[in-house]
């Protein structure tokens, strides 16, 4: 099976998200990472997000900001997949 570079870069986004966000998210208790991964599948398969992804990208809101603050973070955050699972969510995007 040949991995395309969107589903390569989506993979990464979500590895970079689980293994570095809890060391810069203290601001915010509710951020972890690790509880995105019900969005792997929609981010890597180009699919629609289920209800469970969308329950835990709203309870993770408010981490966005951080996330863009943060360089190893930021193109991720800012990534037309991001805004593709917010829209599909119903999640409008922070501003910061």
């Amino acid at each position: 099976m040949k991995i395309s570079g969107v589903t390569l870069c989506a993979m990464m986004v979500v590895s970079v998200l689980l293994l570095e966000a809890p060391k810069m998210m203290v601001e915010a208790e509710n951020c972890n990472p690790d509880e995105l991964g019900p969005c792997i599948s929609a981010v890597t398969s180009n699919t629609s997000p289920t209800k469970t992804c969308c329950q835990k990208l709203k309870q993770q809101k408010s981490c966005y900001c951080g996330y863009l603050k943060n360089p190893n973070y930021r193109e991720y955050a800012k990534s037309s997949e991001a805004k593709r699972l917010a829209n599909a969510c119903q999640i409008a995007i922070p501003k910061c």
